[in-house]
């Protein structure tokens, strides 16, 4: 069943119509009036709908139920990424939501190659936006993780307690990182997980040192040398795995 996001209030019962980018998915795929499709607009659950009007430009639905399905993984983690180069990010992103994270926190590092602000910020920012919301529909999410504004790094530190919560874990991926995925807790927090990871070439010193300072663990995940596109994802499949989030 074809599964679409739509920014409005659902409710069994309720005929709508459907927003544009939905109408222009429905004619691709070339549905036809009867056919059942789900909807969810990111508070939880999804609906089951029935098309009943399927014009040039628009198109009609019944909604017909609610199915209560919460696919969330059983904790809630924030992948602070330093903005990767080329298509790296747009990737990144769709498979990390994939994989259960429920927030981005894109950042302008030392060493990033890519260096976002003002309206191409924001465009950008909107673009990774849709990105999540196409990977939920492809994975089977209900809930949309959130993507915040892109931060400079130091801000961005700035802006957690100076020491974590003692339900909040805090861990840096780095080729430096003392501590092996091993050493982890074996049951997720009850609070949030921040993953940070640099972009290509990785942190500073100067940056690694005040995440340690900020109270982020140095966590490493083998002897090679991961890329960032990489890192990113080998650590939330690992803590997936480990945690129950599959």
């Amino acid at each position: 069943m074809p599964r679409f996001f739509v920014d409005m209030p659902l409710q069994t019962g309720d005929v709508e119509q459907l927003p544009d980018d939905v109408v222009r998915h429905v004619q691709v795929l070339r549905l036809q009036t009867g056919d059942s499709i789900a909807l969810f607009n990111g508070e939880g659950g999804e609906y089951v709908a029935e098309l009943v009007d399927i014009e040039r430009r628009s198109v009609t639905a019944k909604i017909a139920g609610f199915r209560d399905i919460d696919v969330e993984p059983p904790y809630q983690l924030t992948l602070a990424q330093g903005i990767a180069g080329g298509d790296k990010m747009d990737w990144l992103i769709e498979k990390a939501v994939e994989l259960g994270a429920s927030e981005f926190a894109p950042l302008t590092t030392t060493r990033s190659v890519v260096r976002l602000s003002g309206e191409r910020a924001q465009r950008r920012n909107a673009h990774w936006q849709g990105i999540v919301r196409a990977s939920c529909e492809q994975c089977g999410r209900n809930r949309l993780p959130d993507v915040a504004p892109v931060s400079d790094f130091t801000a961005w530190l700035g802006t957690l307690p100076a020491t974590s919560a003692p339900d909040e874990l805090r861990l840096l991926l780095s080729p430096r990182g003392s501590i092996a995925f091993s050493a982890l807790p074996v049951e997720p927090p009850r609070g949030r997980v921040i993953v940070l990871i640099g972009p290509e070439g990785g942190l500073s010193v100067d940056e690694e040192t005040a995440a340690v300072d900020q109270g982020f663990t140095p966590v490493g995940l083998g002897p090679r040398v991961l890329r960032t596109e990489t890192a990113g994802i080998a650590m939330l499949a690992a803590l997936a795995a480990r945690w129950g989030g599959w």
